[in-house]
């Protein structure tokens, strides 16, 4: 049981670093993607979210899986895989993933200057790991249907 929960610990760390960089990246694209920037204050933009993306995004979301796959098949777990619960939350998990990759699509566009998203664009995105990561905490705790 301990080493449940040790996964358990690693897996919530992973998540909570991974939902950070999903958070702040779309941020740093509204402000990137400002058409008065300097090509010095772009050049910032660009080695923010490339190390963003590579050192913290990546390897939390690689984490996450990880830890959430040791989490279901430990015989301590409680996951039934077939509820209802679970499938949304799993679907919840690959949006996730996919906006994830959607977003360093957009990093390398604004990389080489290619950008067709306005800021404000930007600032919705910025609103959909929020509205995943309420929907995946109500199915993984209250379990509703």
């Amino acid at each position: 049981m301990d080493l449940y929960l040790y996964i358990k610990a690693a897996h919530i760390i992973a998540v909570i670093s991974w939902m950070a960089g999903l958070l702040y990246l779309p941020r740093l694209f509204v402000y990137h993607a400002s058409p008065s920037n300097s090509e010095e204050i772009n050049l910032t933009f660009v080695i923010m979210e490339k190390r963003l993306l590579r050192y913290i995004m990546n390897p939390s979301m690689i984490l996450s899986w990880f830890f959430g796959i040791l989490l279901i098949i430990d015989s301590h777990s409680t996951v039934d895989v077939f509820s209802f619960y679970f499938l949304i939350k799993i679907l919840s998990v690959i949006l996730l993933t996919s906006l994830h990759g959607y977003f360093s699509i957009c990093r390398r566009r604004l990389e080489v200057n290619k950008n067709n998203i306005k800021p404000n664009n930007y600032k919705i995105l910025n609103e959909i790991p929020t509205v995943l990561l309420i929907i995946i905490i109500i199915m993984i705790i209250v379990r509703p249907f």
